[in-house]
């Protein structure tokens, strides 16, 4: 038998006391006072790279030498378009489950064309509004995390978004939040109906000061010395300034706000109004808040001019600058160490397709209507004249299933019979069909998976087309666009900063924007939305 040892009460503590404590789990530190959720529309990560140096220190270098940036971040899903790249980013989900399949998509209990954040029971407040405008995140099918935080502090956490943009600005705000968006005939920022009967009094203080007339009259111009925009692709430069043909500030003029950094500054501005008529940051209660911010003007600027233009390039440092002093304010208004913030995009973009072409690329154009057209005649002539197709809003195409099944015909052999026509049409890589998408299993592309969870079995289409690379849906012979699946378009900024919950450094391993949700939820210590995939980033993470 073996002798047993005794050890003085104090000694055997000594022994354990030491064992115990390095075994306690490590406590994540207490939430942020608010979470800012930014996107820049049509951002891609490669002009963050390109630019960096120009960038002054508040702006994005802050958050690049500060933040946690995974430079090999992505919008996941195969159809790039500002809607579905904005309901990934807080719902955690991909389309095949959120159900926000494209900007616009068909439906097919009616056959007409619908918008994303379209709902015809609601209105703008004070304001007017048109049947397709967007007013609600009805559409949306899954929840987001601003609907977790609402539901963990008993709603007492606010939850707040504004966009230039209505879809961007609806998406972030999820079902329970309040969001804001800037009328292009009025150049005012309202809410629906949905969220609200009337505005409440800082709203309309802001309103009533006018903001959005000091911009009438003056001219886009460069902010750097002519040298600094020697690597751009050659173009116009600068020819822009807010006007309108009556002399006066008017919806003209207010929808060409839109087209430059005007209506970015004016975002932040409403942004920082919500802040303090909200007190977001402040919350009486003690629990977080989180606002959403989406800042639209990247987007119009690069389908005007091309991602490679002087236009684009001055428009990024233009908002470099806004968002050094967005940070300032933020620091001042609610603590440099009491907010948090991620940056991301809603979609990346391809050059223009002539610039691709300069550069000695296969790009060009596909003409929606014309390859529609080409596509019933094809199949009338085929089928004795049947017209199989109901409609299409690219690249999706809808069948007319009354009129297939009134011909007897197989819908296999309906889907074979286009695919075969449109992969012989210039431009077209690939063609996804229904049966595809429901009974076949994934090749193990990239290309499959990304398609894969971009389509929905009720909103998408019973054809999808993809583009082949640095080719686009377009007519035209200017600008640029994206949407397919390709790395250019899918590729965008992913960026964390908050030095008490997140640890500086570039993490080059592979990440999604669908990881953002659950990665915030886990600092908040709330329920990830129930459709998210992504992963908590936890090797960005502080541990106390």
């Amino acid at each position: 038998m073996k002798a047993t040892i005794f050890l003085p009460l104090a000694l055997s503590i000594s022994v354990f006391l030491p064992t115990l404590a390095s075994a306690a789990p490590a406590k994540p530190n207490p939430a942020p006072k608010l979470v800012v959720v930014m996107a820049v529309d049509g951002l891609p990560q490669e002009q963050l790279v390109r630019y960096r140096e120009q960038f002054g220190k508040g702006g994005f270098r802050r958050l690049l030498d500060g933040g946690a940036w995974f430079s090999d971040a992505h919008q996941a899903h195969g159809t790039t378009v500002t809607a579905v790249g904005h309901a990934a980013i807080l719902t955690g989900a991909y389309p095949n489950q959120h159900g926000i399949v494209s900007n616009y998509w068909i439906d097919r209990a009616t056959g007409q064309q619908i918008y994303c954040t379209e709902d015809r029971n609601h209105r703008y407040i004070g304001e007017e509004t048109a049947p397709d405008d967007g007013t609600s995140p009805a559409r949306l099918r899954v929840d987001t995390l601003g609907d977790q935080l609402r539901y963990a502090t008993g709603n007492r956490a606010k939850v707040v978004a504004v966009s230039g943009k209505d879809r961007g600005a609806i998406l972030l705000a999820g079902k329970g939040g309040t969001a804001y968006m800037y009328m292009e005939d009025s150049g005012n920022f309202a809410s629906s109906t949905w969220y609200m009967q009337q505005h409440p009094q800082w709203v309309q203080r802001y309103l009533a000061g006018k903001p959005q007339d000091r911009y009438y009259g003056r001219k886009w111009r460069p902010l750097l010395a002519d040298s600094a925009y020697a690597g751009d692709a050659e173009g116009p430069l600068f020819d822009f300034s807010y006007y309108s043909e009556s002399g006066k500030p008017d919806a003209g003029y207010y929808k060409r706000l839109k087209e430059g950094p005007a209506v970015d500054e004016l975002t932040l501005d409403f942004a920082r109004a919500a802040i303090d008529g909200e007190a977001l940051g402040a919350n009486p209660a003690g629990v977080p808040d989180l606002l959403g911010v989406s800042l639209s003007g990247h987007d119009y600027v690069n389908h005007r001019h091309g991602p490679e233009s002087k236009m684009s390039h001055d428009h990024l440092q233009r908002l470099d600058r806004m968002l050094a002093s967005f940070f300032s304010y933020l620091d001042q208004r609610v603590g440099a160490d009491e907010w948090m913030i991620v940056l991301t995009a809603d979609h990346g973009f391809a050059n223009s397709a002539e610039f691709s072409q300069r550069q000695r690329i296969d790009a060009g154009r596909i003409d929606g209507k014309k390859m529609l057209a080409g596509l019933e005649q094809h199949l009338a002539a085929t089928f004795n004249g049947v017209k199989p197709i109901a409609n299409a809003v690219p690249p999706n195409i809808y069948f007319d299933d009354a009129a297939i099944g009134k011909a007897g015909l197989k819908r296999a052999d309906i889907e074979a019979a286009a695919s075969t026509w449109l992969l012989a049409q210039a431009g077209v890589a690939d063609v996804y069909t229904r049966t595809r998408f429901e009974e076949s299993g994934a090749t193990g592309t990239r290309q499959d998976l990304l398609m894969r969870r971009g389509w929905h079995r009720h909103e998408s289409g019973d054809l999808v087309v993809v583009p082949r690379a640095y080719w686009a849906f377009g007519s035209g012979t200017s600008g640029a666009t994206h949407g397919t699946p390709y790395r250019y378009e899918t590729s965008v900024p992913m960026i964390m900063m908050g030095k008490r919950w997140v640890a500086p450094g570039n993490y080059t391993q592979y990440a999604e924007v669908v990881d953002i949700a659950p990665t915030l939820a886990a600092l908040l210590q709330v329920r990830a939305p129930a459709g998210a995939e992504g992963r908590v980033l936890t090797e960005a993470l502080r541990r106390r």
